[in-house]
């Protein structure tokens, strides 16, 4: 069909990753007729070099701790190493599967796939491989590729991005790791469950530092037991060879030396020389601007995903996608709330969080309107089994509604679905903990900080 001139879609999107196939599969399934344009694979950052092969390199890490680690559970096990060829068979054949599944959903909702490298040349259109892609609204979804800094020059050798880490034919003896962001940590935490020498360099002044500052402090804490070393709040200056590897040096003149060396700073949007300022679309520093909708100025043309300077997370990617499409079919819809968006950073212990900080409640509704409760995971019976440790802290608006949930301790991804209900619903403390959790299970420690919250603590102190 794109190549029929006299076709005109109702949906022609630029970019076949989280938020494009979304909007895709959603307005094919509201009967949009939709053509769907991907210059590599169907799936993008996140299924081939983001959230699924990162994933899949940390639980080869933690069955590798848990093998150097069997004795306390009484339980005989030998670790022998790490076989990274045989690491990347798992990881990519997990990739293989969901890829080969997405493109069938793709076929299945007839959408038109068009591989190749696209570019916007009129609010209306596409051109790729040659032809005209018409449409009578376009999406631009192109993503984000990694960043890095003025002078410092990754070579996929020595100095690394994400994308280059995740095909590495060996497991570093040694590594810096430049950002102790959400990918600077999660890569921290794979390399040392494999057996590499890892620091950690974030100019600010935490680890993980959106997040609420007792969630950093609590991986700080747990990363120097694990013994991952960390420099914060002193900014990179430069980066040089050595005769084995790298050395960096600080703004402060300390200097640290490794193998390789990570650039973890971040991802920048994917816009450059696609058409889009050509075609009068408002751009700021290479983003895309969109109003609460996605819509940009440019009536025609909407942006989702990492394009737009919104939260760089697959999941709202799918939701901004879905929403166009459903704006698009004449459905009513609501802007994303992005405090309500739940966060995840996979390390070892995890990190989740739902709704805002502690400071941020303060500087919004005043530091003696706000109450947070901490309840540590030391008085959780599954947790103990697990041999981990961590909190969930609540932030609640006196005698109104929690308005922020933050969690440290494994598995607490998987706690975070009820988090963001109790968030997203306005949930006041005495109604959770009304509602009955299992026993024994960590998702039982949400319901134990809503009781003591609620003036009712069982298993921790008044």
């Amino acid at each position: 069909m794109a190549n029929d001139a006299s076709t005109v879609f109702d949906l022609v999107i630029l970019g076949g990753g989280s938020g494009g196939y979304a909007a895709a599969l959603r307005g094919a399934q509201l009967g949009l007729d939709v053509a769907l344009i991907e210059k590599n694979k169907l799936g993008g950052t996140c299924l081939h070099n983001g959230c699924i092969p990162t994933k899949a390199l940390l639980h080869a890490g933690e069955i590798a701790d848990q093998a150097r680690e069997a004795d306390q559970f009484g339980v005989k096990a030998t670790f022998e190493g790490i076989d990274i060829a045989a690491v990347h068979k798992y990881k990519d054949d997990v990739i293989t599967g969901l890829y080969k599944g997405l493109q069938g959903l793709v076929a299945s909702r007839k959408v038109t796939y068009i591989e190749g490298e696209g570019k916007l040349s009129s609010p209306t259109s596409v051109d790729v491989n040659g032809q005209r892609v018409q449409g009578r609204h376009v999406l631009l979804a192109t993503g984000s590729v990694p960043k890095s800094l003025p002078g410092l020059e990754i070579d996929g050798n020595r100095i690394i991005s994400s994308d280059h880490a995740l095909t590495l034919d060996r497991v570093p003896e040694s590594a810096i790791i430049l950002g102790g962001g959400v990918i600077g940590v999660e890569f921290a935490s794979a390399w040392k469950s494999f057996g590499t020498d890892v620091t950690v360099i974030e100019g600010l002044k935490h680890l993980v530092p959106v997040e609420d500052e007792n969630s950093s402090k609590l991986l700080e804490r747990a990363f120097r037991k694990r013994g991952i070393k960390f420099n914060l709040g002193t900014f990179f200056e430069k980066a040089e060879y050595t005769e084995n590897g790298v050395r960096v040096t600080l703004a402060d003149g300390k200097t640290f030396e490794a193998e390789v060396l990570l650039v973890a700073i971040g991802r920048g949007p994917v816009s450059a020389g696609l058409g889009y300022e050509e075609q009068g679309v408002a751009m700021d520093r290479g983003y895309v601007l969109v109003d609460e909708y996605m819509q940009t100025n440019v009536p025609t043309i909407s942006a989702v995903g990492d394009l737009v300077p919104t939260l760089q997370l697959a999941h709202v990617g799918f939701a901004e996608g879905m929403l166009v499409a459903e704006r698009l079919a004449g459905l009513k819809t609501v802007p994303v709330d992005y405090d309500g968006v739940p966060k995840v950073t996979y390390c070892h212990p995890e990190v989740a969080s739902v709704g805002i900080t502690e400071a941020k409640a303060k500087e919004i509704y005043g530091a003696d309107k706000v109450v947070a409760l901490k309840y540590n995971l030391a008085g959780n019976g599954k947790s103990k089994i697990l041999k981990t440790a961590g909190e969930i802290k609540l932030v609640q608006v006196k005698d109104g509604a929690v308005v922020g949930v933050h969690m440290v301790g494994d598995r607490m991804g998987e706690q975070v679905g009820e988090a963001q209900l109790i968030y997203n619903w306005e949930a006041l403390p005495a109604e959770v903990a009304q509602l009955i959790h299992a026993h024994p299970t960590q998702n039982e420690a949400l319901g134990e900080a809503h009781l003591a919250l609620a003036g009712k603590p069982l298993h921790s102190h008044d």
